[in-house]
């Protein structure tokens, strides 16, 4: 397959960078970046690319801003220009000191608790992305053991391997995508994880299921119109965790949480990117 190169320059890189990595890979058809120090290298297959789409996401981060400046370069690449160049600049990720985020290429590091390896064939779910990283972030004090536990927009399911890692009774993954429900499934056999993959979306919660931890790292409006399905769903005294949104959208986030009678426990955010744990009143 033959690969477009994108290199993007931005004049400020946080948090334009993340939300162009969002809009052209979680959105649009872009599989795979790299962060450079003046802004992003993205890659999309050839045939697949967009010029006016690809103007359309510089067009919305620049009008969020007047001073930013962003410029722009495409160059078609060889598939063994592509692959070499991608491996090369692929890193992998520590998360918190105890979980570690790799390709198959990368050597696994004896000083983890928790090593994942994920085919780099898409940006979410590599933990390079702020969202998967606060999600990896606050699954480590999450109590894990014994509980059924759901991983909705799961991508790379990097989210749902970390919960069958730390030994959930139960782990359901669904994802909308069926690129990224079977790039999941390889995934899920690479790590030798019991999770049980599922392609759709929140019409999939039925009432016979129950979860005592749901994992949503998605965006904004998704959230705002799923919740429901997910309180549903959520065992009382059971964890919602929340990521996909900037720190600006927080409070909307909470007002409908508090309306299912979920409540905020707590919140990070990383580059202006945040991330919600909230509970099931009983």
């Amino acid at each position: 397959m033959k690969y477009t190169e994108v290199t993007i320059t931005l004049s400020q890189t946080n948090p334009y960078r993340d939300m162009l990595v969002y809009s052209l890979g979680e959105e649009g058809p872009y599989d795979s970046f790299d962060e450079t120090p003046q802004g992003l290298k993205a890659y999309v297959p050839t045939d697949q690319y967009d010029a006016a789409y690809l103007q359309q996401c510089l067009d919305e981060v620049r009008a969020l801003d007047a001073t930013l400046q962003c410029t722009f370069q495409v160059a078609d690449l060889p598939d063994k220009d592509y692959n070499e160049a991608w491996e090369k600049a692929h890193q992998p990720v520590l998360v918190e000191g105890f979980c570690y985020v790799r390709a198959p290429f990368h050597q696994p590091r004896a000083d983890v608790k928790y090593d994942i390896v994920i085919e780099p064939k898409m940006s979410f779910g590599t933990a390079h992305h702020a969202t998967t990283y606060l999600m990896l972030s606050l699954l480590e004090a999450e109590e894990v053991e014994g509980r059924r536990v759901l991983d909705m927009g799961s991508g790379t399911g990097v989210l749902a391997i970390l919960a069958a890692k730390k030994g959930a009774s139960y782990v359901e993954a669904i994802d909308v995508d069926e690129w990224a429900f079977r790039n999941a499934q390889e995934n899920f056999a690479c790590n030798g994880v019991d999770v049980t993959p599922l392609l759709g979306d929140a019409a999939l919660l039925t009432p016979d299921k129950h979860f005592d931890l749901i994992l949503a790292n998605i965006n904004r409006n998704i959230l705002l119109r799923d919740m429901p399905a997910y309180a549903a769903v959520l065992n009382p005294g059971g964890t919602l965790l929340l990521s996909g949104f900037f720190e600006h959208d927080v409070d909307a986030l909470r007002e409908k949480a508090e309306s299912l009678g979920l409540r905020l426990r707590q919140q990070r955010t990383r580059n202006d990117w945040t991330a919600l744990r909230l509970e099931r009143t009983c």
